[in-house]
């Protein structure tokens, strides 16, 4: 039985004190951590909730109605978010992903959109913009963000057969919903669009085939994630992850394909291309091909908290600062400070000592976003 537990906010709801330096310096772009990893990707969770109970997520005998989310006090505002963003865009952050839970629940969230795409980074460009989402919504909303300003949109969908999808979702949501949310954003304008299947060995692997012959030759770019090991309440289980290069080895043998570069350093998902011409696939594998040594990512939660990876166990404390008297310029170096401390490389040191683990909860990714 997984005991309850609540998305990890120490002290009382606050996180770990961010340092702010006696002997402040300009905002710059060359931080970098212990590991020798620059700050460019940025992931906000703008909230908690989600209407989706996926069991690798949000399973839903811990996330129940009387689960204590976040009251809307707890949560940056709009101009909190956008301020603090603009504070990582001097620092040389160029790419932005909203996410929750289901960011799409977030009342008004085209507004936030619009006020991240007036930001520029170092280089003058707009912010690399974009969100994930669960497509439930998608729908009503597709063309608001669009005309808001968001450049790209990820859509995660488990399977296409409705019962394995609803088992995976658990609230019986259909699958054809989802896949009008991503007709409704192509129909918007949206192009790229790229939709993530989480494969959990024993109950979606055999959607594999259909999903990558449901996609390919879309304009659609599918990725697969191995199942991992986020958070402590979905009983993660090693022999429950499906190698990526299994997954590879199954489409391969159907449809041809074949690996392809990276778009750019530190870019999460590998790259595979069918081999007709006829699309792009991608394997993301934090589990079995560790991606560590070129992350680039910082994530801020629902409630201002900056956590360092994705299975962090602790975060700091931002929203403090916000809400304080504390200049853009302190924040700023605040960041820096946290940044070149840190030395997370929680995949490259997964094993039994790690993984699955109670002895180190991680935070739930519905806190973070994933």
């Amino acid at each position: 039985m997984v005991e309850k537990v609540i998305p990890i906010r120490l002290d009382e709801g606050k996180g770990l004190t961010p340092s702010i330096p006696g002997q402040l310096i300009a905002a710059n772009t060359s931080t970098k951590d212990t590991r020798g990893r620059p700050l460019r990707d940025l992931r906000i969770s703008v909230t908690d909730r989600c209407n989706f109970r996926c069991t690798y997520c949000m399973p839903k005998e811990i996330f129940d109605k009387d689960y204590p989310y976040l009251s809307h006090s707890d949560l940056l505002s709009f101009e909190e978010i956008t301020r603090l963003t603009t504070i990582f865009a001097t620092l040389g952050v160029e790419k932005i992903r909203l996410t929750g839970g289901e960011p799409l629940l977030r009342k008004n969230l085209e507004v936030l959109v619009e006020m991240l795409s007036k930001i520029r980074t170092v280089a003058g460009k707009p912010l690399d913009l974009t969100l994930t989402t669960n497509g439930s919504i998608l729908r009503k909303k597709a063309a608001a963000l669009k005309a808001a300003g968001l450049h790209r949109l990820t859509i995660s969908l488990d399977g296409l057969n409705d019962d394995i999808f609803k088992k995976m979702n658990d609230v019986d949501f259909p699958v054809t919903d989802v896949l009008d949310g991503i007709a409704a954003a192509q129909e918007a304008g949206f192009t790229n669009l790229k939709v993530n299947m989480v494969v959990k060995k024993g109950t979606n692997d055999q959607e594999i085939i259909g999903m990558a012959k449901h996609f390919k030759g879309s304009g659609v770019t599918l990725r697969f994630i191995e199942f991992m090991d986020v958070g402590s309440s979905n009983g993660w289980d090693m022999s429950q992850v499906l190698p990526s290069q299994e997954v590879a080895n199954r489409i391969n043998a159907i449809f041809p394909i074949e690996p392809i570069e990276a778009n750019y350093p530190g870019e999460v998902a590998q790259r595979w291309r069918y081999v007709d011409g006829s699309g792009e696939i991608g394997f993301i594998s934090s589990v079995t091909q560790t991606f560590c040594h070129e992350c680039t990512r910082a994530r801020i939660s629902t409630d201002g908290q900056l956590y360092l990876c994705l299975f962090a166990n602790e975060g700091f404390d931002f929203k403090t600062l916000l809400r304080s008297d504390r200049s853009d310029l302190e924040i700023a170096n605040a960041i820096m400070s946290t940044w070149s401390a840190r030395n997370d490389h929680y995949s490259e040191i997964r094993g039994s000592n790690t993984a699955g683990s109670n002895s180190s909860r991680k935070v739930e990714m519905s806190y973070i976003g994933g």
